[in-house]
């Protein structure tokens, strides 16, 4: 008796595709996973939109020093919460 009578060559060729297809699906949900831990981390660490647009119209001259900072700690307050 052959190990494989009954189910042919077909058989074979499911599970060799059904293993493949497995491991690509584990390769991309680990590369999935780490791009979303560098997109959160990068995000968390950064000065947000708002902050770099005060920073810009503090450089630009538009606003004096003191509502720069006044802005700027609303905008890390709002942040916190």
């Amino acid at each position: 008796m052959h190990y494989w009578d009954g189910w042919g060559i077909f058989s074979l060729v499911v599970m060799g595709v059904g293993t493949v297809l497995f491991w690509a699906l584990v390769v991309l949900a680990i590369v999935a996973l780490v791009r979303y831990l560098q997109h959160t981390g990068s995000r968390a660490s950064g000065p947000s939109p708002a902050e770099e647009v005060l920073a810009e119209r503090f450089a630009r001259g538009e606003i004096d020093e003191e509502e720069y900072r006044r802005r700027l700690q609303t905008l890390t307050e709002h942040r916190r919460r």
